[in-house]
């Protein structure tokens, strides 16, 4: 029989895991998540021939009109433990506001690692941490963008304002697409997707079994909104971080352009579709305010319009703890 030891540390492994990504939950009912009636979602189970991996993606696409303008487009990079079925809340709201929103899916480091041999859920994790898997889910969002450019829907797609996001790990592949080098043999790799305009990056962790932050972030050059919360803290075995982290990684960019929004209170899987983590009244505020803020930024960064985070920040004080614009 399994000692009490171990059955604690499986327990631990599991809730503090489920911290960090879990299969998405569905978000009730709410007008700011978007209705419908403004979008079309479409679901598509695409296989990257050049690496025979298959790249499932969900968009979230605006209703066009006979004089609509070509539509920008969010790329959104999930964490472990994540699908492209997970945060509807931006999904569906970026959407409604005129925004097409497509969600990857990494096969590797998504929803998939949750099931199977209990007694290796923690390798499971640190194996889709490593630097093989960080590459291929650049290559899935690169893959996808150009699969979607080339579809029926791409000509409806502004080319030219192609924002990238991600949230936990899903920032690190945002950030990896947006300019990020990390280190391979001594020689920087450099995974940067020129169509990438900006990016949205939502509690983001260090780079794992990188250290030099400074030398992996400064080549960011492009527009960057940083977003985390003061109890954004990740801990799995083996492996912790704290909402600090996501203020050195700021500091750390390489862009003129960037601004960041911390939250007070609140936990690191606030930012999924988990209505309840942070507190159900937080969790709902703080997602309506990352709505309003991303969008912000998405207008500025697409629509050359005057920044409106002071405004915002004015309007959210109370649950705000910083803010740098």
């Amino acid at each position: 029989m399994m000692n009490q030891s171990r059955r604690a540390f499986l327990r631990r492994a599991i809730a503090t895991s489920s911290s960090i990504a879990i299969p998405a939950l569905a978000l009730h009912h709410s007008p700011s998540f978007g209705s419908t009636d403004r979008f079309s979602i479409h679901d598509q189970d695409w296989v990257d021939p050049a690496r025979d991996r298959l790249v499932p993606v969900r968009l979230y696409m605006p209703m066009a009109t006979e004089n609509s303008a070509p539509i920008p487009l969010v790329i959104f990079s999930h964490g472990i433990g994540g699908s492209r079925l997970g945060y509807t809340y931006l999904g569906r709201y970026w959407a409604s506001n005129g925004f097409a929103s497509m969600h990857v899916q990494h096969i590797g480091s998504d929803r998939s690692i949750w099931f199977g041999n209990l007694f290796s859920l923690v390798s499971r994790l640190q194996e889709a941490a490593q630097e093989q898997e960080a590459i291929a889910r650049t290559n899935d969002l690169r893959f996808a963008l150009t699969r979607l450019l080339d579809s029926p829907l791409g000509g409806a797609i502004d080319s030219k304002n192609v924002i990238v996001a991600g949230h936990s790990y899903g920032s690190n592949t945002a950030l990896l697409t947006s300019g990020a080098r990390v280190h391979r043999n001594g020689a920087p790799m450099d995974l940067r997707d020129p169509r990438i305009t900006a990016a949205i990056l939502i509690s983001t962790p260090p780079f794992y079994g990188q250290t030099a932050l400074s030398t992996i972030l400064e080549s960011v050059a492009i527009p960057t909104l940083h977003v985390t919360a003061t109890e954004d803290t990740i801990r799995i075995p083996g492996y912790y971080s704290g909402y600090e982290d996501r203020l050195a990684i700021f500091d750390a960019i390489g862009s003129k352009t960037k601004s960041l929004v911390v939250f007070e209170g609140g936990t690191h899987s606030i930012f999924t579709d988990r209505t309840n983590t942070g507190g159900a009244v937080l969790n709902q505020q703080i997602k309506e305010a990352t709505q309003e803020l991303s969008l912000g930024f998405l207008k500025q960064i697409t629509r050359k319009q005057d920044s409106d985070i002071l405004d915002w920040s004015e309007r959210h004080k109370a649950i705000l703890f910083k803010v740098v614009a």
